[in-house]
């Protein structure tokens, strides 16, 4: 019956595929696909040249065509239902990060105050969220930590080279108070929706790491072909 209702519903309100455009689908099998790589998995992403203090990095899939149109429909435009799919495809990068077989905890990096009431939603936050819940199913220990925040405002990091984005976020992000609490005794993962310097996630790590956090790698949706030398095959 489920899907009948939702027969009609797209009837009544059609609805576009995020990735492609195909209609009467919010994503299409093409468009999951492309967010699996086809089921070859995540892969391992390095920055040219990366920023120091950047730890091990593994991304989902390339932030391409049908990949960048899920990913800007959910953070821009409040297509909601799309956390679980991009989840999906975090969980699979957060697998690749080698933890030692213990649980581990998912930590997103923050976004602004400002931007979250802007959206009216943090979408990376949603993205672990999602991601936490499809690595339970297959009997993973793992629990989201919202425990970054902003303790000062940054400049919008778009256009903005290399050098300064590093300069942008330096002592950007910290632990506050006794959150750093909730780090210890496990391996924390960092998560993001989009790679492209590794700046932010630099910082993220050296925020971590301040609170007594042990950070074991970091886990994207994606990472950009034109900011990593990256063999996708």
């Amino acid at each position: 019956m489920q899907g009948v209702w939702r027969e009609l519903a797209g009837l009544v309100l059609p609805v576009d595929c995020a990735g492609c455009g195909r209609p009467r689908t919010e994503l299409c099998a093409h468009c999951r696909r492309a967010l699996s790589r086809d089921g070859r998995g995540a892969r391992r992403v390095t920055p040219r040249p990366g920023p120091a203090g950047l730890p091990r990095v593994w991304a989902g899939a390339p932030y391409d065509d049908e990949v960048r149109a899920v990913l800007l429909a959910h953070k821009e435009r409040g297509a909601l239902r799309l956390a679980r799919p991009l989840g999906a495809t975090l969980a699979r990068a957060v697998r690749r990060v080698p933890a030692g077989g213990r649980a581990t905890v998912l930590v997103p990096v923050p976004s602004s105050r400002r931007s979250v009431a802007g959206r009216g939603h943090d979408p990376v936050r949603r993205i672990a969220l999602a991601a936490a819940a499809d690595l339970r199913r297959s009997g993973a220990g793992v629990r989201v930590l919202t425990v970054l925040r902003q303790r000062r405002t940054v400049a919008d990091q778009a256009g903005l080279s290399a050098p300064q984005r590093l300069a942008n976020v330096a002592g950007a992000l910290e632990v506050p108070g006794a959150a750093g609490r909730l780090l210890t005794g496990a391996p924390v993962v960092l998560v993001d929706d989009l790679v492209t310097t590794g700046a932010t996630l630099a910082e993220a790590a050296r925020a971590v790491a301040a609170a007594g956090g042990r950070v074991a790698g970091a886990a994207v949706v994606a990472a950009t072909r034109s900011a990593f030398a990256l063999n996708w095959n």
